[in-house]
């Protein structure tokens, strides 16, 4: 931009200076109401980037006796799934390539001597081994990790 050829003229550039300078007049209600409207929209527009899996939706396929999964999301090796366990039904010692998160949602679990009802979160650290989990009333659990491969199990 060039003096003698500005882009805008001079009292259009103060007006719009001059209604970017904090007022000490200003609104405070009226600037809430305006930002809550901006991030609101903005929200709007991201929930195409969101991933959401209606609780019907999807289906449970057999991952070993006794345990079916849902698959719920993966990405570059990191799964979020699902696991249903049928009363009696015991997922096997293995190691985690990455940390590992667990929260029971129905049910009751048994991790070696660790017991967790709904609502109880397990973690476990990468390259840890794991011991047997066991269901003995039936259980669903929600986790995020790797994916699951035969060579994790002992």
């Amino acid at each position: 931009m060039s003096d003698r050829n500005p882009l805008l003229d001079p009292d259009i550039v103060d007006a719009l200076s001059t209604a970017q300078r904090p007022d000490d007049a200003t609104d405070a209600a009226a600037v809430q109401r305006v930002r809550a409207r901006l991030m609101q929209r903005i929200a709007q527009d991201s929930v195409s980037h969101h991933i959401a899996i209606p609780a019907d939706a999807g289906s449970w396929r057999a991952f070993l006796p006794g345990i079916e999964r849902k698959v719920l999301h993966e990405r570059e090796g990191v799964m979020s799934y699902l696991l249903k366990f049928a009363p009696g039904a015991v997922l096997p010692a293995h190691r985690h390539p990455i940390d590992e998160e667990c929260v029971v949602l129905e049910g009751r679990l048994r991790i070696g001597t660790l017991e967790l009802g709904p609502g109880g979160f397990h973690m476990v650290r990468k390259d840890v081994l794991d011991a047997d989990t066991i269901s003995d009333e039936g259980a669903i659990i929600y986790l995020r990790g790797a994916s699951p491969k035969a060579e994790h199990l002992i």
